[in-house]
This record gives C-alpha cells, structure tokens and sequence, in this order.
C-alpha cells in the first residue's frame, strides 16, 4: 500500500496544482475545439479535480479535505492570472467579487470532492458514495446542458456537452472502482446523487 503524503507535500501539491488547474482550464476552453474545449467551462470537472486530489491523498479527511479546498481556491486567480495574460483581461477580475464568489464555491466542493476520494479507498457504503460523487455530478451538469437542447440561444449544442460528461461521469466510476461490484454499485449509487447535485446547482442559480 502507498504510503500517504505528509503534510507539507499536500500543502504544495494543494497550492501548485490549482493554479495548474486553473491555467490550464482557461487554455483548454482557449484553443481546444468544441466540445471537448467546453469542458474548461465546466463547474463539475473541477468538482472531479478536487476528488482527484482526495483520492491522492487517500487517508486523512481533514488533509484531504482542507487541501481540494485551498486546490479550488487557488485555481480561480489562476485562471483569472492566465486570462490576463493570454488575452489581457482585466486585472482587477483576480479580486472581483465574482471571483470571490467562486472561491466560496471551491471551498464547498473541495470539502464534499476532497472526502469523497478518501472515502472511495473505504469499505461499505463509504466506498460506494465516495466511488460514486465524481461521475455523479457529472451526470448532474450533463442535466443542466439536457435541459438547453432546442433553446433558442442554445440549439443543440448542449448535446454534445451532455453525452460528453455522460460517458466522462461513467469512465471515472470505471477507473476509480476497483472491481465489478462496486463499480456497479457506484453507478446505480451516482444516479440519485446526481438528481441531488442538479438540483443543487439550480438552486445555487446555475440552471
């Protein structure tokens, strides 16, 4: 069994790796093609990132917790940094409130994604929901983008978006679950969590 990172290797990797991803988020949505490039835009890939960070951590819910939320916060100026960079953006978007809306966001999801990857390497129903919540919200934000096909601003579009988070949402329970069981388990288990997390996000106003 790998030995879990100490502290200060959480710390840095917590801090480095979300203004990665932040960076990288807005590069992805810059110059890769549609759809794949929408997935910059997506809140529940970032969600993903943070149970990445748990399940990397694997032990310690507090540490795990704590650093996919510093993780998610960090990534928010380093996407806004990147956005100035690239394209000179403004740079006072790094401390709008907006972006501070979305750190508050981070903190919630790095606190919910960060346990769910520790619980994944659990047993029981631990390991089912913690399996689970990555292709879960993806299947919630696959929702929202059903919800837009045929809109007038929309047309079909939101179809690609949808069926691409669909087939991500059931590739992450596959690859996180480590046998038949409770992947099977995960998938059935991700189907009411996501109803859940749709209709978080349309009451956090994201429908």
């Amino acid at each position: 069994m790998r030995t879990p990172p100490d502290r200060r290797t959480v710390a840095l990797t917590a801090v480095l790796g979300g203004l990665l991803l932040g960076i990288v988020d807005f590069v992805w949505i810059r110059f890769l093609p549609y759809p794949v490039g929408n997935l910059g835009n997506s809140s529940a890939v970032w969600a993903v990132a943070a149970f990445g960070f748990g399940f990397w951590v694997r032990t310690g819910r507090v540490r795990a917790a704590t650093g996919a939320a510093a993780g998610l916060v960090v990534a928010v100026p380093g996407y806004y940094l990147a956005a100035a960079l690239i394209q000179d953006d403004d740079w006072s978007v790094l401390w709008a409130p907006t972006s501070l809306v979305w750190m508050c966001f981070g903190v919630l999801a790095g606190v919910v994604f960060g346990v769910g990857g520790i619980w994944a390497h659990r047993r029981g129903w631990r390991q089912v929901v913690g399996t689970a919540l990555p292709g879960a919200v993806l299947f919630a934000e696959a929702l929202l983008d059903a919800r837009r096909v045929a809109h007038p601003g929309y047309g079909t579009e939101p179809l690609w978006d949808a069926l691409l988070k669909v087939t991500l949402g059931v590739l992450v329970v596959l690859v996180v679950g480590r046998a038949a069981r409770p992947r099977l388990l995960a998938l059935a288990a991700a189907m009411p969590l996501a109803l859940a997390g749709f209709t978080a996000f349309l009451l956090a106003g994201f429908g």
